[in-house]
C-alpha cells in the first residue's frame, strides 16, 4: 500500500511512489489505470509535470548531442550530459519507441557526388494536377525534400542538379503539372539546427 498526495494506491508496487511508477510505466498502462478509476487525472497531471521537468533536461541534452553527431557513443553523451552510458542507452531507446527519435542518417555532399547546383523550386499545380504530381514526385531522383504548403503555390522542393541543362530538363518534367518558380541556392545560412523539445 502506498499513499501519495493524500490518496491510497493499493495497485502500486511496494515501496514505489506514484511518481516512480509513472517513470517506469508505459502510456498504455496509465490509460488502463485511469479508465479503471484507480488513478485520478489530477494526480497523473501533477506527477507527469514533475516527471517532464526532471526528464527533459537530460533528454534535451541527449537529443542535441545526437543531432550534432549521431555517431557519438553513449559513453561520450553520458559524459556531456552527466549520466551513465546505460542510462543514456535507456533514454535513447525510450525516445525511439516514443517516436521522438525517428532514425539516423548519413549526410552526403551533393557537390562531391557530382551535383553542381542546388535549387528551391515551387509549383502552383494546375486544376486536377496536384494529386498526380504528389504521386510522381517521390520518383524524381533530383528531389531531396518536398513539402506541400499553403499560399499561392502548392509545393516547394529542394533539388540537386548536375548543371543548367539538367535543370532545364527537370523543369520540363514539372511544367505539365503546374507553373514553376526556381531559385538557385548560393549557400546555406543555417544547416541542420538541432531541434530541442520545448519545456
Amino acid at each position: 500500500m502506498v499513499t501519495d498526495s493524500n490518496n491510497t494506491y493499493n495497485f502500486l508496487p511496494k515501496n514505489h511512489s506514484l511518481f516512480e511508477t509513472l517513470i517506469v510505466s508505459a502510456n498504455d498502462t496509465l490509460v488502463e489505470l485511469f479508465l479503471a478509476d484507480k488513478i485520478k487525472f489530477n494526480d497523473i497531471y501533477k506527477e507527469l509535470i514533475k516527471f517532464i521537468t526532471l526528464m527533459d533536461q537530460l533528454n534535451r541534452g541527449i537529443l542535441e548531442c545526437l543531432q550534432k553527431n549521431a555517431r557519438f557513443s553513449h559513453a561520450e553523451i553520458g559524459r556531456i550530459v552527466g549520466i551513465s552510458s546505460p542510462a543514456v542507452n535507456e533514454r535513447i531507446k525510450k525516445m525511439e519507441d516514443a517516436g521522438v527519435i525517428r532514425g539516423y542518417r548519413t549526410e552526403v555532399s551533393s557537390f562531391e557526388c557530382g551535383y553542381q547546383l542546388r535549387a528551391i523550386i515551387t509549383v502552383r499545380a494546375f486544376m486536377g494536377k496536384l494529386k498526380p504530381f504528389l504521386d510522381q514526385v517521390k520518383g524524381f531522383d533530383e528531389v531531396v525534400n518536398c513539402y506541400r504548403i499553403t499560399g499561392n503555390e502548392n509545393i516547394v522542393m529542394e533539388v540537386v542538379l548536375v548543371d543548367q541543362k539538367h535543370l532545364e530538363r527537370f523543369i520540363d518534367k514539372l511544367i505539365v503539372y503546374g507553373e514553376t518558380k526556381t531559385q538557385i541556392i548560393l549557400s546555406k545560412v543555417v544547416d541542420h539546427q538541432p531541434i530541442i523539445p520545448k519545456q
